[in-house]
């Protein structure tokens, strides 16, 4: 992508609205802009990370045996009135009407929806487990929408649902996403922390929010420092081995981990003071295992290896892009700008031309960016006229994790310099060696 062609509005004052670093950058780097109160539009630079957000997530839901399906944003009110939850959902949900008079809604979340589509179509026990995912927008109508896409009242969601015959299996469905979550939020560059959540009147302990660490984080989080050196799941484990799945869940929940809500200040104590880790926390995820709390009410029911009705127990499993593409900005910037971890840039470099117009520097730019293009690498070539200061501080703020800088004495001498987002290191190698560096 050129520069001078690419549509980035930067700003060159922080806006006043923003309470956050998230949403400052944001704004600045022309990622999204405000449409109405909690409302926003994602503009080109901040929708190519949260495609890539969307790709890990769909990667590693897709890994651990989830399937992936398109539910409408508008839902009919008569699954919820099914439920009982039309009623008791609160100000919270879109209410309207259609030209017909028939009353629907903005969907909030879909565990109605997909528990109609599951018993419209599965009849016996030899379909299950089953888990049927999407990536949707949505809408809750907060009473104070803030801190910019962290807490909006239109966002993006990944929802997961599980279909399981009976709990110990419905179980290992849990424990299958909380492993995929865990590298789910490693490939984003996070350090998630699975906290015990209030599973309300269902009870039990299968209720997690996916917490990272963060000062400007909305609650009090309590937590063994363990977590932050724990080894995510690697790449080929195995989902299906139910063992394998319940001796993560149990690893990673065997140290005291709470938020405010949850805390127990005697567990608390009694940890050795230097393990100790009280911060402000983001919720990024959230999995929960509610049983028949749906399929009772809406009949979602299979035939059982007894060749009787059995209901269904069910899982969700939610993370919500839009809120994570600020988490990683609050826990990924410094003083220039926005810091992003590799896997989520929204450019795997940018080409900095010192001197366009400069045929030797145009040349040069020119060779890099059609080499590295075609090796299928995201390149941003700074083509503009601007000067070299303003050229650098798009560079930091916007965070791309590598600045080739090409200027006149270095091409002179066959050379580039290399500079790293990250870390600040800067190193001059040939044209040939970045090349060889990056399209690799």
């Amino acid at each position: 992508m050129r520069l001078s062609r690419y549509f980035m509005p930067i700003l060159k004052e922080n806006p006043k609205e923003a309470e956050i670093v998230s949403h400052r950058l944001m704004l600045r780097s022309g990622m999204i802009r405000q449409q109405s109160q909690g409302i926003y539009s994602w503009l080109p630079l901040g929708k190519r990370v949260l495609d890539k957000v969307n790709g890990i997530i769909r990667e590693e839901q897709n890994r651990a045996g989830a399937i992936e399906l398109s539910m409408p944003t508008l839902q009919s009110a008569e699954l919820w009135q099914e439920s009982g939850r039309y009623d008791a959902y609160g100000k919270e949900m879109l209410r309207i009407r259609d030209r017909q008079d028939r009353p629907m809604l903005y969907g909030p979340t879909n565990e109605e929806m997909v528990t109609d589509i599951f018993r419209s179509y599965v009849k016996s026990y030899k379909s299950l487990p089953l888990n049927l995912y999407h990536i949707q927008l949505k809408f809750r109508d907060e009473i104070r929408p803030r801190f910019g896409t962290m807490r909006s009242r239109e966002f993006m969601m990944k929802d997961a649902y599980s279909f399981d015959l009976t709990k110990d299996e419905a179980v290992h469905s849990y424990n299958k996403m909380f492993a995929a979550y865990l590298r789910t939020f490693d490939r984003l560059g996070l350090r998630a922390i699975p906290m015990r959540a209030d599973t309300g009147p269902i009870g039990g302990n299968h209720s997690h929010e996916f917490i990272i660490l963060a000062d400007t984080g909305e609650s009090e989080v309590f937590c063994h420092k363990s977590f932050l050196e724990r080894a995510v799941p690697p790449v080929d484990v195995n989902f299906d081995d139910v063992a394998a799945m319940q001796a993560i869940f149990d690893e990673w929940t065997a140290d005291y981990a709470a938020t405010s809500e949850m805390h127990d200040e005697a567990a608390y104590a009694a940890m050795p003071e230097d393990a100790q880790i009280s911060a402000r926390g983001i919720e990024v995820g959230h999995i929960f295992y509610f049983g028949t709390k749906y399929s009772e009410p809406m009949g979602a029911k299979v035939q059982g290896p007894d060749g009787k009705e059995h209901l269904v127990h069910m899982g969700s499993y939610g993370i919500g892009p839009t809120r994570l593409v600020p988490a990683i900005i609050e826990a990924s910037h410094d003083e220039n700008g926005i810091v992003w971890p590799e896997s989520v840039a929204p450019f795997d470099a940018v080409i900095i031309n010192m001197k366009a117009g400069d045929g030797a520097c145009d040349n040069a730019c020119e060779t890099l960016y059609t080499s590295l293009s075609k090796a299928g690498k995201d390149v941003l070539l700074d083509d503009t006229d601007d000067r070299a200061g303003t050229k650098f501080a798009m560079a930091d703020l916007i965070g791309i994790p590598y600045q080739i800088i090409v200027g006149p004495r270095s091409v002179a001498a066959g050379e580039v310099e290399v500079k790293q987002r990250k870390t600040g290191a800067r190193e001059t190698m040939t044209i040939e060696a970045a090349l060889n560096r990056f399209a690799g």
